[in-house]
């Protein structure tokens, strides 16, 4: 089994990114990264996309506010950071605490900004095969990943597991504009690990560590997994039993080293393309 790490992905990203920074002309864009509380994997999130903007040259800010934070706070805090014209793009980590209307935040995002695909103008878009927006950047960077293992996506039969806004919805839109036959899969779904072994590509996307194993993939299928949990030990793993899956998958990715390190590869190109769009360059 070939292993797909997101190293020639992101790689191939870090080129566009330095061809639109020289369009940008030495204006180099900032990233706001906004967290709420201390929850451990937004911590670990946030260091990876401080240290993948920094690798390529961009800016990038963090703007951390107390779990505890009121609504209204937090959204006058929020609001002079989305109106900052140094702010090039944000990215909003999430879920937030319950006293803060999510919802109201993700309305509130100027949707040029918006580089998660979170505001309900580039969710529209994103379902109405619209370019123009922004798509969630996970979902984004598993479309970036086959691609830059030479995995031709039309005509394939596809399975994702997961149905989230974060990746399964979205992905879906984003592999039918490439002419892929798509099946989304969930917890309800009947007879699950039958309907995914008829895949010829598979995307676990459900955030349940170790649920993918060998009975839910189909032979030489390629396995996407998009899952970031942490087991039992304390390690990081993904949505798939990588072990158990070795002898019947044609190429599968690793967590870590996969489609993590695409997404905020991803992110940083969104964020020059945003610069790029508020400059008109």
């Amino acid at each position: 089994m070939r292993i797909l790490k997101g190293a020639d992905a992101s790689a191939a990203i870090k080129i566009q990114v330095a061809e639109g920074l020289e369009r940008l002309k030495g204006k180099v864009p900032k990233l706001g990264i906004i967290r709420v509380g201390e929850r451990a994997d937004d911590k670990s999130y946030e260091r990876g996309a401080v240290k993948r903007m920094e690798s390529f040259g961009l800016r990038v800010q963090s703007y951390v506010y107390p779990e505890k934070i009121s609504h209204e706070d937090f959204e006058k805090e929020f609001r002079t950071i989305n109106e900052d014209p140094d702010v090039a793009g944000i990215l909003l980590l999430r879920p937030l605490p319950g006293q803060i209307s999510e919802k109201q935040i993700e309305n509130m995002i100027d949707p040029a900004k918006d580089l998660d695909g979170i505001s309900p103008a580039n969710i529209a878009k994103v379902f109405a095969g619209d370019s123009t927006g922004f798509a969630p950047c996970t979902a984004e960077a598993v479309v970036e990943m086959l691609k830059a293992a030479g995995i031709s996506i039309s005509g394939k039969r596809i399975t994702i597991v997961g149905r989230s806004m974060v990746v399964g919805r979205p992905l879906s839109m984003l592999l039918l504009q490439e002419n892929a036959t798509v099946t989304i899969c969930h917890t309800r779904t009947r007879e699950l690990a039958g309907a995914c072994r008829s895949a010829e590509i598979l995307v676990a996307a459900a955030g349940k560590a170790g649920m993918i194993d060998q009975s839910f993939v189909g032979k030489d299928a390629v396995v996407i997994d998009v899952g970031i949990n942490v087991d039992e030990k304390g390690r990081l793993c993904g949505d798939v039993d990588f072990d158990s899956i070795t002898e019947i998958a044609s190429m599968a990715t690793p967590v870590p080293g996969g489609v993590g390190v695409v997404t905020t590869a991803v992110l940083a190109k969104h964020l020059v393309r945003a610069a790029g769009l508020a400059q008109k360059v």
